[in-house]
């Protein structure tokens, strides 16, 4: 069964926007742990406009699930997940500002400076994925860099979705073989939702982990966090 990795960034916006400490981040992200999440993802940004640094460091001393830590690779970055020392890091090409992300990386352009990065994460024994298109070529590329895994990213699956789901999944279907075919790992994350998840996981060959946020925890609004993660975890199964 495909994992079901939750980002609890969207918690410390809601945390930050009043300041103290409510909502729990740390509780939250025990809470989903004990509801049955199989990973915990942040995505911490340098103005700490959500997640902070500190966050990082205390999640990490709480869970016992999988923590996956998604981000630019900054040198700061480098230092917090190298003290830190994750089970995973998503590296994913946002500038500083962005509010979300919104492309994956060009990994033939990029490919020496992913190739330093990803060895440095190996030297520290943690597991490398590249947030990445369904670009078979970025794809084929990525495998030189060392990565480990790659993460699709999933918007324009979403996008699409409610038009038209067998055009919508397409590409992501022969970029998932193509992954697999040269011996990366999959996973994939953005915009992923209640609605289209089943589907998507449906279809995809070789899909190992899904990271779900801002949907998710919206939802939990609606239906609580244990049943939300719980429905999620059903249209993994």
């Amino acid at each position: 069964m495909t994992r079901l990795s939750v980002n609890i960034n969207k918690i410390a916006t809601l945390r930050n926007a009043r300041g103290g400490n409510i909502p729990n981040v740390l509780k939250a992200a025990v809470d989903c742990q004990n509801f049955g999440a199989e990973g915990i993802t942040v995505h911490p940004r340098p103005d700490e406009r959500h997640i902070r640094y500190q966050d990082v460091r205390d999640i990490k001393s709480v869970i016992k699930t999988e923590f996956n830590i998604e981000g630019y690779p900054s040198r700061s970055f480098l230092n917090l997940v190298g003290e830190v020392k994750p089970d995973q890091v998503t590296l994913v090409p946002d500038p500083p500002d962005a509010i979300t992300s919104s492309e994956g990386w060009n990994t033939i352009k990029c490919k020496s400076f992913l190739a330093e990065v990803i060895a440095e994460l190996k030297e520290y024994g943690i597991r490398s994925s590249i947030f990445i298109d369904t670009n078979l070529k970025y794809i084929e590329n990525a495998l030189e860099t060392g990565t480990d895994r790659i993460e699709l990213y999933t918007e324009p699956y979403a996008r699409n979705y409610p038009a038209d789901p067998a055009h919508a999944i397409e590409s992501f279907t022969e970029a998932a073989a193509r992954a697999v075919e040269i011996g990366l790992g999959l996973n994939a994350g953005h915009d992923l939702s209640l609605e289209n998840l089943k589907y998507f996981n449906d279809n995809i060959p070789g899909l190992l982990e899904v990271s779900i946020g801002h949907a998710l925890i919206s939802d939990a609004l609606y239906f609580g966090l244990e049943n939300t993660i719980q429905q999620y975890l059903r249209q993994l199964a």
